[in-house]
């Protein structure tokens, strides 16, 4: 097990795989792009490298092999300021792969990676209750039987500490079909404390066509957040004897390529969330910097492009 890289105590932790993405330099299918850029991408370090650009301490948890995609990873991750002093090299499996086809969704090489083999104890030694905010993902639980058992130890244990358990529902439809993952999904999400979940996802796999129907699915977490695309997020947060529902619109963006915006926006409102910030002000953190990677084909996009589109401006 690897020891933490930094003497900063992080107050995220994320865990989940990341693998090296590769993805065509524009906007265009893999069958006719000519150009390919080879990127870094996983929506727990996704969350971990926005929030950490956001100014929060943070450190991603995970496996990669021993192979040079392994190491521009964890090199890729580190340089973004999260700590992956946590990251496990497993000279026994690669690190996984995966290909963004804008237009046709993705394409996942990740059967056997070094991440799909982590255990309950690949965690044993990860101070998770330290943390005030653990974050996770339904893609994790997937990967194999290994990681589902991970997910239920790191559930126990962060259930029992002080700080805040945040799960991104993430149905990843080539990972497993709606009707598997559905049950198992709604038993995690119960579970958590903070729940992001799109109202698509919550559609194909719970039937819920309205925000207040997934609140009604789900009345156990403290606050729920559902996404509903160009439409705007809701929150639902737990005052008293009673829920709080608001909502921000999203801002007007015309999208390059969606994959990657939902973990931008879970950083985004994890760290306002973890600075204090109000509801609104949660959920506008959260659009801002989904707004950022919807233009462009990459999961990271650290700066506001220098010059802001008319639309941009005029939804502040």
């Amino acid at each position: 097990m690897s020891s933490p890289t930094s003497t900063v105590r992080p107050r995220l932790i994320a865990v989940g795989e990341t693998m090296a993405m590769i993805t065509p330099a524009s906007a265009e299918p893999l069958a006719t792009a000519n150009e390919l850029r080879l990127h870094v991408a996983g929506a727990e370090s996704n969350v971990a490298m926005h929030a950490a650009a956001l100014g929060i301490p943070c450190a991603w948890v995970s496996a990669v092999g021993d192979d040079a995609l392994g190491e521009r990873v964890r090199r890729e991750v580190a340089e973004r300021g999260v700590d992956v002093g946590w990251v496990v090299v497993d000279p026994r499996a690669p690190t996984g792969v995966y290909f963004k086809d804008p237009g046709n969704g993705v394409l996942y090489y990740r059967r056997g990676s070094a991440a799909s083999c982590m255990t309950a104890e690949s965690i044993a030694d990860v101070p998770l209750e330290e943390a005030e905010v653990v974050h996770v993902s339904g893609i994790t639980p997937a990967l194999s039987a290994d990681c589902a058992a991970l997910m239920d130890a790191l559930v126990e244990r962060v259930s029992g500490s002080e700080g805040v358990l945040s799960f991104d529902v993430n149905h990843r439809a080539p990972l497993w079909e709606a009707g598997a993952a559905a049950p198992l999904l709604l038993e995690l999400a119960r579970r958590t404390d903070l729940v992001f979940v799109g109202l698509d996802e919550a559609n194909v796999l719970w039937g819920c066509d309205t925000p207040a129907e997934v609140r009604t699915l789900l009345p156990e977490p403290e606050r729920l957040v559902i996404k509903d695309g160009d439409i705007g997020a809701t929150e639902f947060e737990r005052r008293g004897d009673g829920d709080v529902e608001t909502f921000v619109p999203a801002i007007p963006t015309v999208v390059v390529e969606p994959v990657g915006a939902g973990d931008a926006f879970a950083a985004g409102y994890l760290a306002a969330f973890l600075n204090g910030a109000a509801s609104e002000d949660r959920l506008r953190s959260g659009h801002e910097r989904a707004h950022l990677v919807l233009q462009s084909t990459s999961d990271f996009v650290p700066e506001q492009p220098a010059s802001e589109s008319t639309a941009t401006k005029a939804s502040r």
